[in-house]
């Protein structure tokens, strides 16, 4: 296996945690959060986003609402539920978890 379809399944691992984190900022067109998402070096196409956002709208995790656009179609912002909220709780302190175990590994290899 290489380096980098290694650094690729990492990344689709945390990929739903990073979009829920990045709305709960506050609403967002798709467009907004692959720019996020891009800013932090998680390069995610259209195509991949969109999957996602349909299966956490269908977990109820997210909502989305419609507005005009000056520039074309309306958009639709998506945004955390409560449920959301709560699910995006859960998961950071399993990050925080996640990664205090992997500290705690790689210091007792050095």
């Amino acid at each position: 296996m290489s380096i980098d379809n290694n650094k690729a399944q990492m990344r689709k691992g945390v990929l739903e945690y990073c979009i829920l984190s990045i709305l709960s900022g506050g609403d967002a067109y798709a467009s907004d959060i692959i720019n996020k998402l891009k800013d932090a070096k998680l390069i995610v196409v259209e195509g991949t986003l969109y999957p996602l956002l349909t299966r956490l709208k269908n977990d109820l995790y997210l909502s989305y609402r419609w507005e005009e656009s000056l520039q074309g179609p309306p958009r639709k912002y998506y945004n955390l539920t409560e449920k959301g909220k709560e699910f995006l709780a859960d998961l950071d302190q399993s990050w925080i978890e996640l990664v205090d175990a992997v500290s705690l590994i790689n210091k007792k290899q050095n």
